[in-house]
């Protein structure tokens, strides 16, 4: 079985303990460098090429965002899980903005993280539908996506897009269209590449940009 490999970056050696403990006791992940600050993160990264990274926020030298500029600047196929304590708006915008690929706060469930590592390492991205709220009410200062992209989408490809906007998993967006996974998990590879984003997030942010999707109004 090939494992899933992971680097942890975090300023506090106690947490970076600790989330190595949860990750090495299961059997398909395994913890193969840790950083203290986003430089050593982004250094990291470009010597080992871990599928994932685990990064924090708040860091000396490099901030987790700052970091996630840099790795994803890279080209890297490595995918970002952010991970902080602080529940804010700025940061959940800037690091999603950025190209990470999933936003936790640090009191997840050990279950939970690992289920996380495994969502984004299989090229799946995840946030919780309260960051999702957050992200999109920060649109209307941002630059437009390009309208030639979101036009070169089938009508199929828009379909789906729209109901990604909506957190429907591949699976929900199957059973919605009468479609199997497989026909979904290709359209949205094709999606992914006409947008020429990294993830479903990108692909999110790209549709509300657009305005292909509005955000629900409270």
């Amino acid at each position: 079985m090939k494992k899933i490999r992971i680097v942890i970056a975090d300023d506090q050696a106690l947490v970076r303990s600790g989330f190595r403990l949860i990750v090495d006791a299961r059997p398909d992940l395994e913890v193969v460098g840790e950083a203290e600050d986003g430089e050593q993160a982004v250094a990291l990264v470009g010597e080992l090429k871990p599928d994932v990274i685990l990064l924090d926020i708040r860091m000396p030298n490099l901030d987790g965002i700052e970091a996630t500029k840099r790795i994803v600047a890279t080209g890297t196929a490595t995918r970002i899980l952010v991970l902080t304590t602080f529940d804010l708006d700025e940061y959940v915008y800037g690091a999603i903005r950025a190209g990470a690929s999933g936003f936790l706060l640090k009191d997840v469930r050990p279950g939970e993280l690992v289920d996380a590592i495994r969502v984004v390492a299989s090229g799946n991205a995840l946030l919780g539908p309260t960051a999702v709220e957050r992200l999109l009410r920060r649109f209307s200062d941002e630059r437009p996506t390009d309208p030639v992209a979101i036009g070169s989408l089938t009508d199929r490809e828009a379909e789906i897009l729209r109901l990604l906007a909506g957190g429907l998993s591949n699976a929900e967006v199957a059973k919605a269209l009468v479609v199997s996974e497989a026909t979904v998990k290709s359209h949205v590879s094709n999606l992914l590449r006409k947008l020429g984003v990294r993830d479903r997030v990108q692909a999110v942010i790209a549709a509300y940009d657009a305005g292909v999707v509005q955000p629900r109004r409270s």
